[in-house]
């Protein structure tokens, strides 16, 4: 640690430089704990670097009914179509969990042979405490991660252009579906992202939010300022103390 910056409410954090995987900070960086809804910037490395974003994703039954109660969804019926590009949207900024079991499906045939792929790919980043079940964050008791370890999966995204332009926008709309004739609007969910608002910061390029009762508050944010690329993660989290202890990070 190069320095200590107060009272960090989170139960694991880490400031990690993106080139040369400095460790700036950290607090319990290799504690093993539920990662939620951050999982899915794991799922959307794996599909940016094995997909075309005008691929079609059909979504199967299980895609839209493998969910725990009242999980994020895209609204999306079995048997409904959409391209990568517009799943990535609805990953990335709605936290859409039917959409993070299509794309598993999409990319590897089922969520299984999914999540054995998260954990290949975790392993050659450098993951050494990350165990995947699930393309979503969804609660297991064996989906779990570190601070230190989402930190690499941030820094692997970095260098992916098309998650950093999806990332820019505070808002997109989807085609018309049957359950939402109109065309859903997701929205960023990280609030260092969107514009307007009291944590908005412009140095803040890409990121993700998680909650479920059994995580607490994820949040994985990076940035980048005069040449310095870093990925912040904190875990165990409450809200809204999950955002200032990124901001005092």
């Amino acid at each position: 640690s190069w320095g200590t910056p107060g009272d960090i409410n989170a139960g694991a954090a880490i400031v990690m430089d993106a080139d040369t995987r400095a460790i700036i900070y950290g607090k319990n960086i290799h504690q093993q704990c539920y990662p939620a809804s951050i999982t899915k910037l794991m799922t959307a490395l794996l599909v940016l670097e094995n997909c075309s974003l005008d691929e079609t994703v059909t979504f199967s039954e299980r895609a839209v009914t493998d969910l725990e109660p009242g999980a994020v969804t895209a609204y999306i019926s079995a048997g409904e179509q959409l391209t990568v590009e517009q799943c990535l949207y609805a990953l990335l900024l709605e936290s859409a969990n039917d959409v993070a079991n299509a794309l598993a499906e999409h990319v590897a045939g089922s969520i299984e042979a999914f999540a054995d792929m998260m954990n290949e790919r975790a392993r050659e980043l450098g993951c050494e405490d990350t165990n995947f079940r699930n393309p979503s964050g969804l609660t297991d008791q064996e989906h779990v991660t570190t601070a230190y370890d989402m930190a690499l999966i941030a820094n692997a995204l970095f260098s992916q252009q098309t998650f950093l332009e999806i990332e820019s926008h505070d808002s997109y709309k989807l085609p018309a579906t049957a359950r939402v004739p109109s065309g859903l609007n997701v929205t960023i969910g990280h609030r260092m992202l969107r514009s307007g608002n009291a944590y908005s910061d412009d140095r803040v390029i890409g990121g993700k939010t998680g909650f479920t009762t059994a995580s607490g508050n994820t949040l994985v944010t990076m940035a980048e300022s005069g040449g310095r690329r870093l990925s912040i993660v904190v875990m165990m989290d409450t809200n809204p103390k999950h955002y200032l202890d990124t901001q005092i990070m």
